[in-house]
């Protein structure tokens, strides 16, 4: 059963798993959401969660690229985004990519947007990144020098892991902590040549960004949902009744019950009227489980 990604264009960490669709070659349905809330027809498949992307496979639904990756992984194992010697190392480099490296990359990619004089479409995101993250634009302008500067401490840090001349981080093919970083970069140029955030890592983005997108095929959200409801989610029981939520946001918790729980993540079971009764699957990381 092919994926559907459900996603915007500009979307940073939704274009790391379009590259990891692109890597692994799959065909997959493309989803468009909106980049702010409401996002109706997402929050009705993952009962409430409304970050960009979110992936579903029939009634599986998985929240969070950390979670989206492993999905692909397991079920398209080749061309693996866990290549040796890195193996699962291209995880924790993963995962360097978000937090203070990713906030640093939002300073170079909508530090212009923030200096702008508004615009209704300016105001509106601003707005909805006020009410979900607390992230106001006059305070974001003022930390754009600090954050520009980390952002160039980051790429240097990058250019020294590629001085030797591998072709990717860690080694000879491209991984994960590819993925991600090169997504960085991406995000940062918003669209234009990588040359114009960092010339010395040009060649490096430019193999990562060329792997593509894979065979996307647009669908509309209805048809996304019509699928979860015609399916079966691979993980059934019953469980301890939780709520889980995202740290350093106002985003509204999904609930449903317990039925799987290991080192990488958790899932839960909730059903919905337009979905019927679907599997919602988180990473550790980035995620605050509590019991209802």
């Amino acid at each position: 059963m092919r994926p559907i990604l459900h996603h915007y264009a500009a979307s940073p960490w939704a274009e790391l798993v379009r590259l990891a669709l692109g890597l692994k070659g799959i065909a997959w349905g493309s989803v468009e959401v909106p980049a702010i809330c409401p996002k109706p027809e997402q929050e009705a498949l993952t009962g409430g969660y409304v970050r960009t992307p979110v992936m579903q496979i029939g009634a599986d639904v998985f929240c969070d690229t950390l979670a989206i990756l492993d999905a692909l992984e397991a079920r398209w194992p080749e061309p693996t985004l866990y290549p040796e010697p890195l193996g699962r190392g291209h995880r924790a480099l993963a995962i360097e990519a978000g937090g203070a490296t990713f906030l640093a990359a939002v300073g170079v990619a909508l530090g212009p947007m923030a200096e702008a004089a508004p615009t209704p479409e300016t105001a509106a995101f601003w707005a909805d990144r006020e009410r979900r993250f607390g992230l106001k634009p006059e305070a974001f302008r003022a930390m754009l020098p600090a954050l520009r500067e980390a952002f160039a401490t980051h790429l240097e840090r990058l250019e020294g892991m590629l001085a030797d001349g591998r072709p990717y981080l860690g080694g000879d093919a491209p991984g994960h902590g590819d993925l991600a970083h090169a997504m960085l970069l991406w995000f940062a140029a918003r669209g234009a040549p990588v040359e114009t955030v960092s010339e010395p890592l040009a060649p490096w983005a430019a193999r990562v960004l060329a792997l593509g997108h894979g065979a996307p095929q647009p669908m509309s959200g209805a048809e996304a949902l019509a699928e979860a409801r015609a399916c079966a989610p691979s993980v059934l029981g019953d469980g301890p009744r939780v709520r889980v939520s995202q740290a350093g946001s106002a985003d509204p918790p999904v609930e449903g019950r317990l039925v799987h729980e290991d080192a990488d993540g958790f899932t839960l079971l909730r059903e919905g009227d337009e979905v019927g009764l679907v599997a919602v699957h988180f990473p550790r990381e980035g995620q605050i489980l509590a019991r209802v």
